[in-house]
């Protein structure tokens, strides 16, 4: 045998308040909604019916109740019964006979919110030529439904809705929490809405709503100033006609954090849906703040926030291309600020490149990126160099910069954050753009190898100086390089840091991961790191002629020690017992003497 569900409300009640809605201030939205709803449809019928919605908080009703009176369309006895005493159905199409799309509300549970903050909802309606009729709801899950007799008939066509408060609610009730509430959620609806004498509707929002209407930029500027509290950089109008959607995206005068989501002020059909919606841009337009109306984009069932369905997707497409469209033409007509831009919110421009190719191309023109040989943008460097080399990493630019200088190879830092991936995306939008990432080997070609009969003398040296470094797998080398202040250089290639990695990781890792760890070493190429010093320097020269091999062993050891720390490489623990050890015995050979 088939059985009808039984519904607990005060069990409904509790699940909407701590589980739907963020908070009870919703229920003067879910009254308007109603009030509005229904002024639609009567309007739809009777285009020069009376719009307009009372609300009379306690205050003014003296009896400790919250009045809503509207000018709707009414409610016959059947749709009283259809629409106030079923949970969860959205029949606004079939009982009032209009397309849903026309309505705020959708999902039939508009009442059902006001009990979050009354014990007894009772509605006085009527629909045209039909009896008024008196419906009581308690939250309980009681109502009950009667004709009004003559003598308390509703004079005019359309609906009252009286809230009786809950103990635990008065707060939500005072006069001034309501006319907050009612100028915060409906300011921009078509209707005026009057709590008392006060009215709390401001008329057409101050973007444009119609195609080719003109921009009042001041009139969005003193928006953004009460909306957002700042002046902002610049304001884009916003357009997606399969959405329904017309508005305004605010360009965030001072940096934001990437990671941070962008809350957006989102209105439906002209009713506030949320101010923190989430999602109606893409994640690179973090530097944009968004008040927007729609009328096609879909609501959750709180309404607090966007439906994700294909055509919020689209609708979020359709909104990057124009915030993009609006970058280009700054950077073609007001290059001046768009640097002041960049200044600003590089890091989201940058990430809209990676993917990209007209931000792409603003970048190479337009951003300053760090070079060895000063500030300079992507074609700037090209331009005066040809070959875009760079370091992929900030400590590869601070160990290989000021001596990639000195040997006259210019070379981009790209180890901020998307730079060295943008610099490896150029070559996919032009292809007569050519990159190559620096490498340690790229400065030891331009070094002056030593005439013959000078490697030849200083061999002997070498003999020792390689002893000395052989426990750390560093092999020593002597050139003749710029600058001449500069006695040694450590280099690491990318094959060598990788082999270190592998030695590090193997001291450490158990006997399984250890046998993994040992055949990737045996696979990986046998670079090792190099010490390079610098014959041009007069102190290393003077090492080179010392014939004692303790004492160039302790003198190596301390440039290895000096290059690492110039170089910003990390500090092993044989390295810091190697600096340390070179301490102390060069200091030991400056103060001889006794115990």
């Amino acid at each position: 045998m088939d059985r009808t569900f039984q519904v607990d409300l005060r069990g409904v009640v509790d699940l909407l308040s701590h589980h739907l809605y963020g908070s009870p201030r919703v229920y003067v939205r879910e009254l308007m909604q109603n009030a509005v709803d229904a002024i639609t449809a009567r309007r739809n019928a009777e285009p020069d019916a009376p719009a307009l919605v009372r609300i009379e908080p306690p205050e003014l009703t003296g009896d400790g109740t919250l009045r809503v009176h509207d000018t709707g369309i009414g409610l016959t006895e059947a749709q009283v019964h259809e629409l106030l005493a079923t949970i969860g159905r959205s029949s606004k199409r079939d009982v009032l006979g209009f397309s849903r799309h026309e309505f705020l509300g959708q999902f039939g549970i508009g009442l059902l919110s006001c009990f979050l903050v009354a014990d007894e909802i009772r509605v006085v309606t009527r629909n045209g030529d039909h009896p008024t009729v008196h419906w009581t709801g308690y939250a309980d899950g009681r109502y009950a439904v009667r004709l009004a007799p003559p003598q308390e008939a509703r004079a005019e066509v359309g609906t009252t809705v009286t809230l009786v408060p809950r103990h635990d609610a008065d707060q939500w009730y005072a006069t001034a929490t309501v006319t907050e509430l009612a100028r915060l959620y409906g300011s921009l609806l078509p209707v005026t809405v009057r709590v008392g004498s006060v009215v709390t509707t401001a008329g057409e929002p101050p973007w444009p709503t119609s195609p080719g209407a003109p921009v009042d930029r001041a009139a969005l500027i003193g928006y953004a100033r009460e909306t957002l509290g700042v002046d902002p950089f610049d304001v884009v109008p916003l357009r997606v006609p399969e959405a329904g959607l017309t508005g305004v995206a605010f360009i965030l005068p001072t940096a934001v954090n990437p990671a941070a989501r962008a809350g957006h002020r989102v209105y439906l059909k002209r009713m506030l849906l949320t101010e923190h919606a989430d999602g109606l841009l893409p994640d690179w337009a973090f530097f944009a703040h968004c008040v927007v109306d729609t009328s096609e984009l879909r609501p959750t069932a709180s309404r607090e926030a966007l439906y994700e369905d294909s055509l919020l997707t689209s609708t979020r497409e359709s909104l990057g291309a124009q915030i993009r469209g609006w970058l280009v033409r700054l950077a073609k007509h007001q290059p001046g600020r768009l640097a002041e831009f960049l200044q600003v919110h590089h890091l989201g421009v940058k990430a809209l490149a990676l993917h990209d190719d007209e931000m792409l191309n603003l970048v190479d023109q337009w951003w300053p990126m760090d070079t060895n040989v000063g500030t300079l943008t992507l074609a700037e460097f090209r331009q005066r160099y040809g070959l875009v080399r760079y370091a992929a990493s900030l400590d590869e630019f601070r160990q290989l910069a000021a001596v990639a200088a000195a040997q006259d190879l210019a070379v981009v830092n790209g180890g901020y954050t998307y730079d060295s991936e943008l610099i490896e995306r150029l070559p996919t939008v032009d292809r007569t753009v050519l990159i190559e990432r620096l490498e340690p080997s790229d400065l030891t070609t331009r070094f002056h190898a030593l005439e013959p009969h000078v490697e030849l003398a200083l061999r002997p040296f070498l003999t020792a100086a390689g002893r000395a470094l052989e426990r750390l797998g560093c092999e020593v080398l002597i050139r003749a390089y710029d600058p001449a202040s500069l006695p040694a250089l450590y280099l690491l290639s990318r094959s060598a840091a990788f082999t270190d990695q592998l030695t590090a990781s193997r001291d450490k890792a158990d006997e399984l991961w250890g046998g993994v760890l040992d055949a990737l070493a045996a696979s990986a190429p046998a670079d090792r790191p190099q010490l390079v010093l610098n014959h041009r320097n007069p102190l290393v020269r003077r090492i080179t002629a010392l014939g004692d091999p303790e004492l160039v062993g302790l003198a190596v050891e301390a440039l290895y020690g000096q290059a690492l720390l110039l170089g910003h490489h990390p500090i092993r623990a044989a390295d810091a017992a190697l600096l340390n050890s070179s301490f102390l015995g060069l200091l030991g050979r400056a103060v001889p003497g006794q115990e």
